[in-house]
């Protein structure tokens, strides 16, 4: 299910956004000022950000702005009342990935929604192997290269390490990954993910008590770091 998270101060927009987009199958999460944009967009893992350009504390160019430079990669697709076509090209120049202009149909606005998560969709499925340090993760054959050799995982080790790389720079919470591994009705403790992520970093890590790429963020999650990952 792919995750949205709408930036919006206006509160009657703001539900109307969350009411319609939680009836299209999308899970939602709201925030309303440009601070808290931040702290969820850099925790949350969120596939698509809804992102107004009028906000309270970071006006949204600002948000954009920072959030590439965290390395958030998620698509944001800003919300502008503006009509000027040097702000429309500058919040693209940040980082967006495109806007829509109030006021807007409903109905393009889901459509824009569809072809951004359809874009990710199609980079995802074209990077079949992911490649960092000495390991490589190929998607095409569900396996775990080191050195050139396999390793020995369990389909579930493949899909956590997989999510992970995937979704790099970004923290994943222990719900999150449940959700998306196990599957949220899954009936499982969080200390289930820790114990995993143990067998994975003693698959993939130079030292797994000094973990290069799976780190843990306290009190939150994990982040599978961005430096030397590259796909193909």
């Amino acid at each position: 299910m792919p995750r949205i998270l709408i930036v919006e101060d206006d509160p009657a927009i703001a539900v109307a956004l969350e009411d319609d987009l939680r009836l299209e199958g999308y899970a939602v999460e709201v925030v309303t000022d440009g601070e808290a944009a931040i702290r969820s967009a850099r925790e949350g893992a969120f596939d698509l950000i809804l992102l107004d350009l009028m906000l309270p504390k970071k006006d949204g160019f600002d948000v954009c702005r920072e959030l590439r430079r965290f390395g958030v990669n998620s698509r944001i697709l800003l919300l502008t009342a503006r009509t000027a076509e040097t702000e429309k090209v500058l919040g693209l120049d940040l980082g967006a990935d495109d806007y829509v202009t109030k006021p807007y149909s409903p109905k393009e606005l889901r459509a824009r929604i569809r072809a951004l998560l359809r874009r990710t969709q199609a980079e995802t499925e074209e990077a079949a192997i992911t490649r960092f340090g000495d390991c490589e993760l190929d998607f095409s054959r569900a396996e775990l290269r080191r050195a050139g050799k396999p390793v020995a995982t369990t389909p579930l080790e493949l899909k956590l390490l997989g999510l992970l790389t995937r979704r790099a720079g970004r923290v994943l919470t222990r719900r999150i990954l449940i959700d998306e591994v196990w599957g949220k009705d899954t009936a499982i403790t969080e200390r289930v993910v820790d114990n995993q992520i143990a067998n994975l970093r003693r698959k993939i890590e130079p030292s797994p008590t000094s973990p290069r790429y799976l780190k843990s963020v306290r009190g939150i999650g994990y982040r599978f770091d961005l430096e030397d990952v590259t796909e193909s």
